[in-house]
């Protein structure tokens, strides 16, 4: 048994090793943790406006984002601009039963966020965004609808999450 942890530990190490090796780095920092390299970073965020996102939907997710974004207040002069078209959602259920109810439903909601470099003009990051949750379907129809606003609540907090990550990404590359 103490063989076998041995072995586990040293797979383990081993592929740490093999990540740091193949140019796996941290999205806010270095390895070494450097505070000023993070706030540059939130620095970066803080200099992007957000343009209004159609729907309660856009809204919940355009809120959500300026939660990540202005840490410290809304832009003045901002750089970028990131724009996020109209959200489409769309259910399908799943785990159909013999009196064909469903007692499962999957959610998908995607968008196309788009950023843009407001001293050239030109769109410098476009991405297609989608996130899939599941609920239970029950026989309370005011459980259903606390359960799919839920499910809705996540995957908008799943695409604000992408979103970041997709800029954050882009402006480390800068």
């Amino acid at each position: 048994c103490g063989r076998v942890v041995t072995m586990k530990s040293k797979l383990a190490l081993l592929s740490v090793l093999l990540l740091s090796a193949c140019g796996f780095t941290p999205m806010y920092g270095n390895l070494s943790g450097d505070p000023q390299e993070t706030a540059q970073v939130r620095a970066a965020l803080s200099n992007i406006e957000i343009a209004n996102i159609p729907d309660a939907e856009g809204q919940y997710l355009r809120n959500l984002l300026i939660d990540k974004f202005y840490k410290g207040g809304y832009p003045s002069d901002a750089r970028y601009v990131l724009a996020v078209d109209k959200i489409t959602e769309s259910i399908i259920d799943l785990d159909i039963t013999k009196t064909s109810d469903a007692t499962r439903g999957q959610m998908r909601i995607t968008t196309v966020m788009s950023l843009i470099d407001q001293n050239t003009g030109k769109e410098v990051l476009n991405r297609n965004l989608r996130s899939i949750n599941s609920y239970n379907i029950l026989n309370s129809e005011f459980t259903n609808r606390v359960s799919k606003e839920n499910t809705r609540k996540n995957a908008l907090e799943d695409i604000a999450q992408q979103i970041e990550q997709q800029i954050v990404l882009y402006l480390n590359r800068q």
